[in-house]
């Protein structure tokens, strides 16, 4: 029966090591493999039934000069074959249900946890090193199962075949028998060395791969800036390592699979040879020359599945260890809790250490999860019935403060900060989202302590850079509409992971006129919404210029707009997540200064009455702030107005002042009057 591909639930994978994980996927579908190990096993063991009836065949008809035992023989050898060949096809067919299944298991699992780590990935692995992983490891490490029917196969038909050999003669079945390992000891310090060859290569690949990416992806910028022949270069001279590296593989690849053919070629031969001197000598007839003759060639299938399988498990070895390393990843919880993983099933090894705690802890507050938010909505109340040690996120908006910096953001403001190092403030971001460990407390609550999908549902870190996945414009927007875990823009998996989008969709089955009015409704009433997000972003015309309008499909990155207006589709999508607490870093930095003076003073009246942190320099945002902080060398050194801070803040001046004078003090002198 072939594999239910997708898997609704691919189960917890084994993680302990390369070796564990692949006897995971064994262990996941164990009756496909059973089945694979006993067509595999009957069809090696009847490729030496063929030289046995040969054998006969000739003693008892040719020899004997009997027709009808000859008749009756030759039946039998041609029956065999076809049971040979049915037995063929059944093995290739389980096997390869087996190695598909094992590849979509791998490929579910590994989609799952890059959904689930989201904003450590970029911090911990290469773009290249995820593509290098989900590309061929996968491929790899399925390929290794194939060890479980042929590679079972050969093993039997090796023992079945030298008892055979024994019952012709002993002298014989020792040869058999010590050929074998003899082979091993020639082979294996190649297989050895491979693995250290392949290993290297993966690595450079993968960092090859990256680096090829990021030129793609700023390969506007580079042309720019005139980079774009060094780059070539550097590529160029990573390519030509990454060759010597690839030379090295092949070379023992080619070693290797020379020996696998030569090895039991010469094998066969001396088997051979001392088969014909015995029965030159009488020891065995002529028939049982030909079934020995039968028997070796036939033993040359199971030792090069053998030799094969060894390849196999080496390079899938080496590539399950890079699935792993990728699954041990952990989602940086700073210190707190977090939502579980899935329930195990059946197939599931035992939880890790790391996940017991959090597991129990978070069951315990599922029980009391409040209901959904509604849409557009305030956040639902924190339920106070939670596991003693866990606090409750505060249950309206509450004061954020960072006692690094010493910056205090008040609940429904909206705040500036500017910072001299851009480093710094993505520093100040990532602590005031809990994207790394920090000391930020929230309505005097420690971040660290409230559950993180607390913290991920109310707190939005939007970069100017997030990531925009391939789908119509309507779904982008979509994917940070209110209702969602909003987290940092970008993280996610697409709309697909949609919640609050996909399940406000649905319309309900109310019947007749009913459902089609409630639907008409629902989508002008989204599309009012869409069109707000879009305006406060000043991203209409955006929408305007594409031949469909919102259902104008875009690929991933959006790469058909510009900088400037895939800033603005980002942004547009931020403001429709309506998070309690918007954090954004430098959302105006790739457009014109009057489209900047529009989005800031839309952006305020968007967010009215919502906590908000502008991390930019841009003096027409910070103009139209609440309050600005000055940050510099990783404290925040003044705070007050923009026009108050320009006043005395001379260091705040300059950093501003893109022109290098001083800003007008009234934010609504436009454009013309921000920078004199």
């Amino acid at each position: 029966m072939p594999p239910q591909i997708p898997h609704p639930d691919p189960g917890v994978p084994d993680t302990r090591g390369p070796l564990s994980y692949l006897w995971w996927l064994v262990r996941c579908q164990p009756w496909r493999v059973l089945r694979g190990s006993l067509f595999g096993t009957a069809w090696m063991i009847g490729l030496s039934v063929r030289p046995y009836l040969i054998s006969r065949a000739v003693d008892d008809g040719l020899r004997a000069g009997d027709d009808a035992a000859l008749l009756l023989w030759v039946a039998a050898i041609v029956l065999a074959g076809v049971l040979l060949a049915w037995l063929g096809i059944m093995r290739h067919r389980t096997m390869t249900f087996i190695r598909e299944d094992a590849t979509a298991r791998s490929a579910a699992v590994l989609l799952r946890q890059l959904a689930r780590i989201g904003a450590v990935l970029p911090r911990r692995l290469a773009a290249g090193e995820v593509a290098t992983v989900g590309g061929s490891d996968i491929s790899h490490t399925s390929q290794v199962l194939t060890l479980t029917g042929p590679g079972v196969g050969a093993v039997v038909a090796y023992a079945v075949i030298a008892v055979v050999l024994w019952s012709v003669s002993p002298l014989l079945a020792v040869c058999v028998l010590l050929g074998v390992p003899a082979i091993a000891l020639v082979v294996g310090p190649l297989l050895r060395r491979l693995e250290r060859a392949e290993s290297v290569y993966r690595q450079q690949q993968g960092e090859l791969t990256t680096q090829a990416g990021d030129i793609v992806a700023g390969l506007r910028v580079l042309a720019g800036v005139g980079g774009r022949g060094l780059f070539a270069r550097r590529y160029a001279a990573g390519s030509r390592r990454l060759l010597a590296e690839g030379y090295r593989v092949g070379a023992v690849n080619s070693w290797i699979d020379a020996l696998t053919v030569a090895i039991p070629g010469l094998f066969l031969a001396a088997v051979v040879w001392l088969a014909a001197r015995m029965a030159v000598t009488g020891d065995i007839t002529i028939g049982q020359l030909v079934a020995v003759y039968g028997y070796v060639a036939t033993l040359i299938v199971p030792v090069w599945f053998l030799l094969e399988g060894s390849y196999q498990l080496i390079r899938g070895r080496v590539a399950a260890s890079r699935i792993v390393a990728l699954l041990n990843l952990l989602p940086d919880d700073a210190g707190g809790p977090r939502e579980p993983a899935e329930p195990r099933q059946p197939c599931k090894p035992a939880e890790p250490r790391q996940f017991a705690e959090p597991r129990r802890a978070a069951e315990a507050w599922r029980a009391a999860e409040p209901a959904a938010r509604p849409e557009g909505g305030p956040p639902a109340t924190v339920p106070t019935a939670r596991p003693p040690g866990i606090p409750a996120a505060p249950g309206r908006p509450g004061d954020l403060h960072d006692p690094a910096t010493g910056l205090t953001v008040p609940a429904g403001r909206l705040v500036g900060v500017a910072a001299a190092d851009p480093g710094e403030a993505d520093a100040l971001a990532d602590r005031l989202g809990r994207y790394v460990p920090g000391d930020v407390t929230w309505g005097g609550v420690p971040l660290a302590a409230i559950p993180l999908d607390d913290v991920r549902g109310r707190i939005l870190v939007a970069d100017h850079d997030s990531y925009l996945f391939a789908g119509t414009l309507r779904d982008i927007l979509r994917a940070g509409r209110a209702g969602d875990q909003v987290g940092r823009v970008g993280d996610r998996a697409g709309p697909a992971g949609d919640r609050g989008g996909a399940a406000g969709d649905r319309v309900r089955r109310a019947g007749g006129d009913d459902r089609v009015d409630e639907h008409r409704a629902h989508a002008a009433t989204d599309d009012a919404r869409l069109t707000a997000g879009l305006r406060a972003a000043s991203a209409e015309e955006v929408v305007d210029a594409l031949p469909d309008g919102l259902d104008t499909p875009l690929g991933a990155r959006a790469r058909t707009l510009s900088g400037g207006q895939r800033q603005r589709v980002r942004l547009a999508r931020a403001l429709l997540a309506e998070p309690e607490v918007l954090i954004l870093i430098d959302p105006t930095s790739a457009v014109d200064a009057h489209t900047e003076a529009r989005i800031a003073e839309r952006l305020r009246a968007a967010r009215a009455g919502r906590t908000t942190i502008l991390l930019t320099t841009s003096p027409l945002l910070l103009g139209h702030a609440d309050t600005v902080a000055h940050l510099r060398a990783g404290r925040i050194v003044a705070t007050g107005t923009h026009a108050e801070l320009l006043d005395r803040d001379r260091g705040y001046r300059a950093l501003v002042a893109r022109d290098g004078d001083a800003v007008d003090l009234d934010p609504s002198a436009g454009v013309e009057g921000a920078l004199r």
